[in-house]
């Protein structure tokens, strides 16, 4: 996949390229359903470019930053992601007044005059230019006789494990992992949702009872309800099952929220490197226990129940309709 940047990087795509713009985080089944359209129509002409235009960050984060909602996914899983659903540019439109102040007829005629794209590709809420004054009703009414065609992805819909079924958004995921459910989480995004950061030095209390964890800064990302969960790591090509602890230590009397991953049978140094935790599934609530020897009983526990559950797929439980 090839980065462009900027509103140049936008002209600059080859014409006739199908295009969808978005924020795509999480690069959720919603999101997916838009790029398997992007797809088919591209295949009705072999050779045509495929595009996702986003914004990095989001807008709100500078018009709004306290009502800027926290990222599913950091910039480089989204690339990640993208990449690996076939995507083959990826623009980046920074939240700099050139972008900020575009109107959405302005938007729409630089993508008309001079990206010059064969088909737009949307979810039915998109909204674009100053003020989100441009929706994609209003896109498809410009777009008449203009020679590009605008198309409204089909909503994907899943069964969550409540037996409800709900659209997929990132909103509805970011409740969800904010409520501990990372089994619905996984279902809505169609895999285990991960958390990535730098593993920084901690109190190192893990390492006096016998039980050492990495403590991962993931301060620009989503971080799941206080609990401890089922997890996996990779660590240099191979995966390791992981108790994840997120939350205070109320047994040692500390309640600043900590990112504590134990890797099962793992020993090595890891601070220092960056590494991805999954999330594969709720294990228990945190709790304080009467000292240190409670504890270790509980750990004990915890990591014979993530040994077993570490191989669920989380996102393929139940049933999904697209």
């Amino acid at each position: 996949m090839e980065l462009r940047f900027g509103l140049d990087g936008l002209r600059s795509l080859p014409a006739g390229t199908v295009v969808s713009i978005g924020n795509f985080d999480g690069v959720h089944l919603g999101h997916r359903s838009i790029v398997d359209l992007v797809h088919r129509l591209a295949g009705e002409a072999p050779g045509r470019a495929i595009a996702a235009v986003t914004f990095e960050p989001h807008p709100v984060t500078v018009l709004r930053p306290e009502a800027a909602p926290p990222r599913l996914t950091p910039v480089d899983i989204k690339r990640e992601l993208l990449a690996a659903l076939g995507i083959q540019f990826l623009v980046e439109l920074p939240p700099e007044p050139a972008v900020l102040n575009l109107s959405a007829e302005d938007f729409w005629r630089i993508l008309r005059d001079e990206v010059r794209p064969s088909h737009i590709v949307e979810g039915d809420s998109f909204n674009f230019g100053k003020g989100r004054g441009g929706n994609v009703r209003q896109l498809q009414k410009w777009a008449v006789n203009s020679g590009i065609g605008v198309h409204i992805g089909t909503a994907a819909e899943v069964g969550l494990l409540d037996m409800q079924r709900a659209p997929v958004s990132s909103s509805l995921i970011r409740w969800l992992l904010t409520m501990g459910r990372v089994r619905d989480a996984a279902i809505c995004l169609g895999r285990a949702y991960e958390l990535r950061g730098p593993v920084i030095m901690g109190h190192q209390r893990g390492r006096t009872i016998g039980i050492p964890t990495a403590n991962l800064d993931c301060a620009n990302q989503l971080i799941p309800g206080d609990g401890v969960y089922v997890a996996r790591c990779k660590v240099d090509g191979r995966v390791w099952p992981a108790a994840l602890s997120i939350g205070p230590m109320p047994t040692f009397g500390e309640n600043r929220r900590q990112i504590e991953a134990h890797l099962v049978g793992f020993s090595g140094d890891l601070y220092g490197r960056t590494i991805g935790v999954e999330i594969v599934d709720w294990l228990r609530e945190q709790r304080k226990f009467d000292g240190v020897e409670a504890l270790k009983r509980q750990l004990a526990r915890d990591i014979e129940w993530t040994i077993v559950r570490s191989e669920l797929d989380p996102a393929r439980l139940i049933a999904r309709i697209a």
